[in-house]
């Protein structure tokens, strides 16, 4: 991966009347075979708004449960949905965007044309520092997954100057603003014992990394086959959960216990490991990979003055800490592979079959 940022970007060239783009449309619910390539009209930006020429976009696991429509509500798991409820198709899915700003909207002048920018995926539930999602870019409205994207100018960060590759920029969004939500929710910091499941994967990796920065002792959970790429990102011990003996080789790691985990797996290893808290300590989980039902004693939270937290996403103040370390490149994304964005479906592959460590990006 080269070590300066991407230039050919930069150059603006506002797109003519009536002029197409290919996007990656998802038609309906199910497999890859859901989504389509077309042509479409380039989209205009209403007042408020910003074009971006979409430079590289980061593949997620929530396109892909949001394309099969995984996400059934509490009452009723087995209907399809979407992240946050129901989805309209056709969708161009794509939450992570890094890009160019191409043209603005009425009432828009920043950041100026050609800006190289980040694209916050999220609208909000109020103007809070610590407001809530409410709507994700590529679920709610038309993402990334395409040669250009309408977004809000409130979305739109301006990282003209940070050292990082478009592609890198593109795997920051939802995998490290989920992983800074988690760390800011755990209330974990220097000195403390964190745990981090799932530690191979988009969210995961940057967890590691984050909480490494933070002076964290990290307790990491991956296969053995991915422990050294995990422990380079920071991690001081490294579970190989195919051991099948998790929770008692993370005791053994951490004979007095744990400040806070960083949970993106869920299933057994929360139902046995909340045990494994210090009195006061927080479990904080924002996926459920190995089991969505678990069983839970209260007792061993209320007893010990513990909490278990969900955690979605990220806040206002949450990514706009993410884009302060994008621009002054303090953060490092690993990535997998790249692919071309007619290949999406690939990526998607690659995402689906967890034998990659780092992010699946691709690129128009």
């Amino acid at each position: 991966m080269p070590a300066t940022p991407d230039q050919s970007a930069r150059v603006v060239r506002p797109p003519a009347p009536g002029a197409t783009m290919l996007a990656m449309v998802t038609t309906a619910h199910g497999g890859p075979e859901v989504v389509e390539a077309r042509r479409v009209p380039v989209p205009v930006p209403g007042p408020g708004e910003v074009l971006v020429r979409v430079a590289a976009a980061g593949c997620n696991n929530t396109d892909l449960w949001t394309r099969e429509g995984a996400y059934g509500p509490a009452d009723d798991p087995s209907r399809r949905g979407g992240w946050l409820g129901p989805l309209d198709f056709p969708r161009i899915q794509g939450g992570d965007v890094a890009g160019t700003v191409f043209a603005h909207g009425e009432g828009v002048t920043s950041p100026p044309l050609g800006a190289r920018v980040l694209v916050d995926p999220a609208l909000y539930d109020s103007e809070e520092p610590d407001a809530l999602v409410v709507d994700v870019l590529g679920s709610e409205r038309d993402g990334g997954f395409a040669e250009h994207a309408v977004v809000p100018a409130s979305c739109v960060h301006d990282v003209t100057g940070s050292p990082l590759t478009d592609v890198e920029l593109a795997a920051l969004p939802i995998a490290y603003g989920t992983a800074l939500g988690l760390l800011a929710r755990s209330g974990a910091g220097e000195g403390d014992t964190v745990l981090v499941t799932g530690a191979s994967g988009g969210v995961g990796l940057a967890a590691v990394e984050l909480a490494s920065a933070r002076g964290c002792r990290v307790v990491a959970v991956s296969s053995g086959a991915k422990a050294d790429a995990v422990r380079a990102a920071g991690a001081d011990v490294v579970v190989d959960r195919g051991r099948g003996t998790v929770l008692d080789d993370v005791r053994a790691a951490c004979p007095e216990g744990l400040d806070a985990a960083l949970d993106v797996v869920a299933g057994p290893v929360l139902s046995g490991g909340l045990g494994l808290l210090r009195p006061g300590g927080r479990w904080v989980v924002a996926g459920s990979l190995d089991g969505a039902q678990v069983s839970v004693d209260v007792r061993s939270l209320y007893l010990a003055n513990q909490a278990l937290v969900g955690s979605t996403m990220h806040s206002p103040a949450i990514f706009a800490e993410l884009v302060d370390l994008a621009r002054a490149g303090e953060v490092r994304p690993v990535i997998a592979v790249t692919h071309a964005l007619a290949d999406l479906p690939a990526a998607h592959a690659d995402l689906a079959g967890r034998g990659l460590v780092g992010k699946v990006v691709v690129v128009p």
